[in-house]
């Protein structure tokens, strides 16, 4: 699976429990279909709309026990009997589908409060039903993991501008963008500017605080699972520094990360001790 394809969600690796690899596979099947469902193709913004409303009935359906349709029954046959095994929390499988619908018809974000909102409902289920499969339910566990999922949302958007902003949206904050007097038309327009590039590593240090806030539940995540985290941390750390060192000029250009990032990332996760401070972040507690 491509991390790439869908950002948010850690990839089934040799990391992920073996155990476990099955329903996180179907998951993210879950969640990169209902994502396509809101983005891919031609269809009308009231289309997606009533797809994702039918993608929700047939979750429903299938954890009520009903045999899959044949429209999503590759999803759904796989998502179901892990529902049933695992016994997921459906509402966070309905907040990621609220979230898709919202990208039908919400293309901008008064504040950060309302955009920490939209990854409420679009990220952090992802770190929450993970969580569940790992047995980690401690409340201190669930606050960290949504401020790294937010994190990862938000790096995102930083990445993708270009690439978001051509399909309409915006999601730096409107006020955010008056602080910094920037033209949100004009960024939507493609029209860089020094304005933006600061906004841009502003809104970029409020998503590192972030993911700064929620790393330590590295130490809280048992196994392998825990060092998968530790990679997913660092590699959303890794993209900020690419955007930092392209002059936060993601309007323009989308950094990625390529095969020899892995070697820092790695480096960076081993030293992410309990109660040391570790490269790229601060210290690290329990």
């Amino acid at each position: 699976m491509s991390v790439e394809h869908y950002e948010n969600f850690p990839v089934a690796s040799w990391l992920c429990p073996p155990a476990l690899r099955p329903a996180v596979v179907a998951l993210y099947g879950y969640a990169r279909t209902a994502d396509d469902l809101a983005d891919e193709g031609e269809a009308t913004p009231a289309q997606r709309l009533a797809d994702l409303r039918a993608y929700r009935d047939e979750l429903h359906a299938v954890a009520g026990g009903a045999a899959p349709s044949a429209r999503w029954a590759p999803v759904f046959g796989a998502l179901g009997p892990v529902i049933a095994r695992h016994r997921l929390p459906l509402g966070l499988l309905d907040d990621l589908l609220d979230a898709f619908m919202q990208d039908t018809h919400t293309t901008r974000y008064a504040d950060r409060a309302a955009l920490l909102d939209y990854c409420r409902r679009s990220a952090d289920p992802v770190g929450r039903l993970l969580l569940h499969l790992y047995g980690v339910d401690d409340p201190s566990a669930l606050r960290r993991s949504d401020a790294i999922c937010s994190a990862l949302q938000l790096i995102n958007f930083w990445q993708d501008l270009g690439i978001d902003t051509r399909r309409g949206r915006l999601y730096l904050p409107l006020a955010d963008c008056a602080r910094h007097g920037v033209d949100p038309d004009a960024v939507l327009a493609g029209a860089d500017s020094p304005a933006l590039r600061g906004l841009v590593a502003d809104v970029l240090g409020w998503a590192r605080a972030l993911m700064h806030e929620g790393a330590p539940l590295v130490h809280q995540v048992p196994g392998r699972a825990g060092w998968e985290l530790r990679l997913v941390v660092q590699g959303g750390l890794r993209i900020a520094d690419k955007i930092a060192a392209g002059g936060h000029a993601t309007l323009l250009r989308r950094p990625r990360l390529r095969p020899f990032d892995a070697l820092p990332m790695l480096w960076r996760a081993l030293r992410m001790r309990a109660g040391a401070p570790w490269p790229g972040g601060p210290r690290v507690l329990q």
